[in-house]
């Protein structure tokens, strides 16, 4: 596994928009303030043209976007790139990529998480670079940087570092001030799907937004089975992050990721909290887990602190992960091995 070189104080961040920019004022004042936040840290930023341009639902054309990521994938002097937004097409920019060019450049930490699925799952499974599934560049825009937002910057500077859960999530409809830290009002805890007292793997990391990893399957960029076959002595960990999804869609997109091999070698596997989840014909997302994949064995831990539902802990894709849940209560440790 290729990881970029690690970050540090007086290093430059680049902010470059592969699915949407921002263009509402509300979202650029955000923006602005993240700017800040990052800048405060002790690190210099930079951004593509096309971070504060949007028409439906893209930043500027896949050619365009493209053509913008390379700018600061190729730049000597870019450390990390932290992507401004998801959205819905961030697909069709690799289609415009040169992975041959790619792979040439000296790697960077690539940071983003839904629809930037297309970009990290794909860079961690084609190139062997790891990449992180977490917050984009708009959550650094609080006042106060919560400690999910400043783990994303620790790891970028190298630190193992070892995440608890945090107990509390915020609703989906609450309407919180971007500019104040999470509303932690709803309690959670993490759910071993078996109710086993606790569970406890080891692997080789892979994942990212279940809705976006389905639709690579069987193109060209599914290069999954070759990522396994290369970590199948670490053993793999999948995680998964739910956006938008009815109970009967995950279990018919288990079963095509089993009937794609993608769950060979798998130690364990971990869910998110769905964002949005409708459970049909009565079935529960744990129900649909194991009726779809139940007869593999596999250990699965469920309303992780993962996904669209903040906070949401930094998963580092290609690192070898520990990764522990009891009593409600769950931790993961990320190496860089």
């Amino acid at each position: 596994m290729k990881y970029p070189e690690f970050i540090k104080k007086g290093d430059t961040i680049a902010i470059t928009a592969p699915s949407m920019g921002f263009y509402k004022q509300e979202q650029l004042k955000e923006y602005d303030q993240a700017i800040q936040n990052i800048e405060k840290m002790g690190f210099s930023l930079i951004e593509t043209k096309n971070v504060r341009t949007d028409k439906q639902g893209r930043s500027a054309s896949a050619k365009e976007r493209a053509n913008q990521f390379m700018q600061v994938w190729q730049a000597e002097e870019v450390g990390a790139i932290i992507c401004a937004k998801a959205g819905d097409f961030a697909c069709e920019i690799l289609d415009a990529f040169d992975f041959q060019q790619l792979r040439k450049c000296k790697p960077k930490w690539l940071q983003g998480f839904s629809d930037i699925t297309n970009l990290g799952f794909v860079f961690t499974t084609n190139l062997e670079i790891a990449t992180i599934y977490g917050e984009n560049i708009r959550d650094y825009g609080m006042n106060e940087l919560f400690e999910n937002l400043t783990n994303s910057i620790k790891i970028m500077q190298g630190e193992e570092v070892i995440q608890k859960s945090f107990g509390a999530c915020e609703p989906m409809e609450d309407e919180r001030n971007p500019f104040e830290s999470y509303h932690l009002t709803q309690k959670i805890k993490w759910k071993n799907l078996y109710d086993e007292p606790q569970i406890h793997f080891s692997g080789r990391s892979i994942g990212g937004c279940f809705d976006v990893i389905v639709n690579l399957i069987g193109t060209k960029y599914d290069q999954v089975k070759k990522y396994i076959r290369t970590y199948q002595d670490d053993g793999i960990i999948w995680f998964f992050d739910i956006y938008e999804m009815s109970t009967p869609q995950v279990f018919c997109h288990l079963w095509q990721l089993k009937n794609a091999g993608y769950f060979e070698h798998c130690k364990g596997i971990i869910f998110g909290r769905p964002c949005m989840i409708r459970e049909d014909y009565e079935k529960t997302l744990a129900d649909v887990i194991k009726e779809a994949i139940g007869h593999l064995h596999i250990p699965v831990i469920l309303d992780a602190d993962i996904g669209h539902i903040p906070p949401q802990m930094p998963i580092v894709n290609g690192a070898i992960l520990e990764v522990s849940c009891e009593n409600g209560k769950g931790e993961i440790k990320t190496f860089f091995k």
